[in-house]
Order: C-alpha cells, then sequence, then structure tokens
C-alpha cells in the first residue's frame, strides 16, 4: 500500500527482482488470457497491497484478460516486492498487454477514507468509471491527487493503444462494504467498452472476438 512516506524500491525492475527471489515461493504469477482485449492486472497483488487480487479478479471475472503479481513472503512484502508501476516490466505481463487495447490497473492505497482515485492516459475510460462509481456512492477522484499515471512506461499504459487507467483503492473499499458496488461499476464501464469495440470491428473480427457477459 502506498503512503505518505516517500517509498523506494528496493529493485529497479523486474529482472533484479525475479534474480534474488524464486518464483512460486517469494511471489506468484497469474496470467489469463482469454482474448477479450481489455486486461484486469494488479501489480502489488498478493501481500503488497492488500485486496487488490482479490478486486482484480472479481472485475475480471471469467470475460476479460488477467494478470496477478502476487507477494507471497511471510513480511515486508511491500518493502520488498513492491516495483513502481513505471518500472514494472515483468515479462509475462508486458506481453498479456501488448495484445489488448484497453488496460485497468487495480491498486491499494493508503488512505482512511473511502474512495477510488484514478488516473492513466485513457481519461475517456476513467471518466465513464467514475461516473459509475458516483451513482453507486463511492467517491471518485480524477484529478488533482497524487497518482495521476500518465507516464508512458507506466504499466497501465503498456497496452496496444498507449493508455490505460490506474484504479488506486483506499484501504476501506478493498474488502469493505462498498467493494462489490466498486466491481461492478468498473465490469459496467469495461463491458460498454467491449461492446464499443466490437460494435466496429470488421464482421469477421467480430465472429472471432471472445463476449463478455
Amino acid at each position: 500500500m502506498k503512503g505518505v512516506a516517500v517509498h523506494r524500491d528496493r529493485y529497479r525492475n523486474f529482472g533484479e527482482l525475479a534474480a534474488a527471489h524464486v518464483d512460486g515461493r517469494d511471489y506468484r504469477i497469474t496470467v489469463k488470457s482469454r482474448g477479450s482485449g481489455i486486461a484486469v492486472i494488479a501489480p502489488h497483488g498478493g501481500r503488497i497491497e492488500r485486496g487488490t487480487s482479490e478486486v482484480a479478479r472479481a472485475i475480471a471475472g471469467e470475460a476479460f484478460d488477467l494478470y496477478l503479481f502476487e507477494g507471497c513472503l511471510p513480511s515486508l512484502n511491500f518493502e520488498t516486492l513492491h516495483l513502481t508501476s513505471r518500472h514494472f516490466d515483468e515479462p509475462r505481463a508486458l506481453a498479456l498487454l501488448a495484445g489488448c487495447h484497453t488496460v485497468l490497473a487495480v491498486h491499494g492505497v493508503a488512505d482512511t477514507g473511502q474512495r477510488a482515485l484514478l488516473g492513466g492516459r485513457d481519461c475517456t475510460l476513467a471518466c465513464a468509471i467514475a461516473d459509475r462509481l458516483f451513482v453507486r456512492g463511492v467517491r471518485a477522484q480524477v484529478s488533482g491527487h497524487r497518482y495521476p499515471g500518465r507516464d508512458a512506461a507506466n504499466v497501465c499504459n503498456r497496452g496496444s493503444r498507449g493508455q490505460g487507467v490506474q484504479l488506486e483503492l483506499s484501504d476501506r473499499l478493498r474488502g469493505g462494504a462498498l467493494e462489490p458496488a466498486v466491481v461492478e461499476a468498473v465490469r459496467c464501464a469495461l463491458q460498454d467498452r467491449f461492446n464499443c469495440r466490437r460494435a466496429v470491428a470488421p464482421p469477421d473480427l467480430r465472429n472471432n472476438s471472445g463476449t463478455a457477459p
């Protein structure tokens, strides 16, 4: 989770992290490629940023592509395994994102309230998600916060269109009473994106594309 104090990653990139830790013991990677063109990712999942894996899984369901990088250490997962989003270059993640036009990255932020902070280069999708959160009683902010997510190297912007959404959820939203509303709002916005992309695709691509429920 991200606190007020400045955190400095222990490793500069995934290569350094992988050289010091064991896959399947210290961390775990999950990749579900479903051909949807939409990826839901939790690059700081497991014990790194509590609850983000669960939220990402719920949003993706069986419809959208899913990627999780989960910390499994007994302690100090954030301090040890956190890679800042612009440095997150795990190869399996980048391979999945290269085939997706839309990317949503789920993060956790240390915040005592119940709010979602939206960033990334896909401003249209970020605003669509914010609107759907508002009508479900979840406070959402798309600007004026500390996590704009606009860097081209940010993992949320590494899809085929070079733009995605970074969703920062406060502590009380993850696992709290409003988490189902967050999941529903985001899935609704992603479903609309899926439907719009499918509607304008050539007929042969429409017939070969997956169908999100």
